[in-house]
C-alpha cells in the first residue's frame, strides 16, 4: 500500500533549517495496521503529512497504492486512496450538521447524489453515529467529533487510513470510543491503517510497530518485540506499557519472566508458572 524510498524531507525557511525525515525506507502492506510512535521532534506528523502528499519530499520517494505522491497528477487519486484523519477534529469538521460534514469529501469528489446518501449513511452506521446525523457537531463530546471526522474520510471510500495521534485531546472514554472504531475498520473491513501515537496502550493494539528518533527508523516489528527492549526505549524518552515495565524490573530482580510479556493475561500466565 505504502513504498517509501530514501525518504528525506527539510523544513527549510529564511530563519529556519531542519532535517525532519532522514534518508528513511519503509513499506506498509495492504490490510496492515502500524502504530507509528517516537518522542515529539521524532518526525511522525511530517511523515504522515508526506504519505498523504500535504508535503512533497526533498529527496526520494513515497508511493501510495502505486501512485507517486510527488506527480501533481495523481495527487487526487493519493487523497482518495489514503484518507487522513487529524489530532483535534474541530479542525476537520466543516459543516453544521453532522450528515452534511460526513457528505463533505464525496460532494468534492463529484459522486452522484444518491450514491452520497448511502455512502454516508454506511459510514455513520460503522462508526455507531447514524442516529446523532442530524447533531450539530458542536453538541458532540470529543470522541464523538472525532469519530464523525471519522465518517467523513470513510464516505470517501479510503483503501488506508493515516491517524495523525487521533485521540491527543480525548479522554479515557473518547480514547476508547476511537480506537474500538480504527481496530474495526482494520479487522472487519479490511482498511490498511496508519497511527500516529504518544500512548503505548494503543501502540501495542497494532500488527506492528515502527519507532522513530531524529527521523530515522530506529524499531521496526512486532509489539511484543519492540516493547521487549525496554531500555532501548526509555533511553528515547518513551513509555513502554506497565505490565512490560513490571516484568523487565523483575527480571532485572532474578526472576525468570519472558522478555515479551505485553499484556496483563501475560503476566498472570507467567506468575503463575513461576509459582
Amino acid at each position: 500500500m505504502i513504498k517509501i524510498n530514501n525518504l528525506t524531507y527539510r523544513y527549510r525557511t529564511t530563519e529556519y533549517d531542519a532535517l525532519a525525515i532522514q534518508s528513511m525506507n519503509l513499506e506498509i502492506a495492504r490490510g496492515e495496521f502500524v502504530a507509528i510512535i517516537g518522542h515529539n521532534g521524532s518526525g511522525k506528523s511530517t511523515l504522515a503529512k508526506l504519505i498523504n502528499g500535504i508535503l512533497l519530499p526533498t529527496e526520494g520517494k513515497i508511493f501510495v497504492a502505486g501512485h507517486d505522491t510527488g506527480d501533481p497528477e495523481t495527487i487526487w487519486e493519493i487523497r482518495k486512496t489514503a484518507g487522513m484523519v487529524f489530532q483535534n477534529p474541530d479542525n476537520q469538521i466543516v459543516a453544521t450538521v453532522v450528515e452534511e460534514d460526513v457528505a463533505f469529501g464525496p460532494e468534492n469528489l463529484g459522486i452522484p447524489s444518491g450514491e452520497i446518501r448511502k455512502r454516508v449513511d454506511s459510514a455513520l452506521e460503522q462508526v455507531h453515529m447514524w442516529e446523532h446525523r442530524l447533531k450539530p457537531p458542536h453538541l458532540l463530546s470529543g470522541g464523538q467529533k472525532q469519530r464523525v471526522a471519522i465518517a467523513g474520510i470513510l464516505a470517501m471510500e479510503p483503501e488506508c487510513i493515516i491517524f495523525d495521534e487521533p485521540t491527543a485531546m480525548l479522554d479515557p472514554i473518547g480514547r476508547k470510543e476511537v480506537m474500538e472504531t480504527v481496530e474495526t475498520l482494520n479487522r472487519v473491513k479490511g482498511i490498511t491503517v496508519v497511527y500516529i501515537t504518544h500512548f503505548m496502550e494503543e501502540a501495542m493494539r497494532a500488527d506492528r510497530i515502527v519507532v522513530l528518533e531524529q527521523g530515522r527508523v530506529i524499531l521496526d516489528g512486532r509489539p511484543r518485540e519492540v516493547f521487549s527492549d525496554v531500555e532501548r526505549l526509555q533511553d528515547m524518552g518513551l513509555d513502554v506499557p506497565q505490565v512490560t515495565l513490571m516484568a523487565h524490573g523483575l527480571r532485572k530482580a532474578g526472576y525468570p519472566l519472558s522478555e515479551d510479556i505485553l499484556h496483563v493475561e501475560d503476566m498472570v500466565e507467567a506468575l503463575w508458572q513461576l509459582l
